[in-house]
């Protein structure tokens, strides 16, 4: 059996406040880029996955542009240890195990709904910001053939810069994903994606 998310009335809306409360705490500042169109739909957000702050610039983006009831996909042994995050939103994958595909089954349930959002690290677990070539894992397209009906798939790419500041600046670059499903082509949308994010990121000046 997996983990499901269950969205505590107390604790979603305290950790939705504490989000914003421990960006502001940690960072210098942090920017949206990218014109999004929200298209009614239920959103897939395919993200890098660089550190443990990726759920929380995440959940900032949601609160600001889309206003979904936010879920993301954990490890099952980090979930259980983290377990305040299933009261946020979080659920479970177990690798190599038979639950891996009643997961699957319950990321395109919640993908029917038009009032949420899951968010996915095709990765898989965290790398280095340095890396710029990512590898999808097959379980994405696993969970996008047993979607049948529209979603709108959005991209995100995590970027980190000092400048002159003593704290971090986060910028959180979007691109909306409309071509094919294919795991294959997407990995290399996405590839092409965070190469001009990186470019338009050492144009920018202080």
């Amino acid at each position: 059996m997996i983990i499901k998310a269950k969205h505590n009335f107390v604790l979603d809306p305290f950790f939705r406040h504490y989000v914003l409360w421990k960006m502001k705490r940690h960072f210098h500042s942090f920017s949206i880029n990218g014109e999004i169109e929200d298209n009614g739909l239920p959103i897939l957000l395919i993200c890098n996955h660089v550190s443990w702050w990726d759920g929380i610039w995440t959940l900032y983006v949601n609160q600001q542009l889309f206003k979904r009831k936010y879920h993301f996909m954990m490890l099952e042994e980090e979930l259980r240890k983290n377990w305040f995050f299933q009261y946020t939103g979080g659920f479970s994958i177990k690798k190599q195990s038979r639950s891996i595909f009643e997961t699957f089954d319950y990321t395109a349930e919640l993908l029917s709904d038009a009032n949420n959002m899951v968010l996915l690290f095709p990765q898989g677990n965290i790398k280095s910001i340095y890396q710029n070539k990512f590898v999808f894992e097959k379980g994405i397209e696993k969970i996008l053939q047993r979607t049948k009906n529209d979603i709108q798939i959005i991209f995100q790419a995590n970027l980190i810069d000092y400048f002159a500041d003593a704290k971090p600046n986060a910028f959180f670059n979007l691109h909306n994903y409309t071509a094919s499903w294919n795991v294959d082509e997407m990995e290399n949308a996405y590839n092409t994606f965070y190469e001009q994010c990186l470019q338009a990121q050492a144009k920018k000046e202080i």
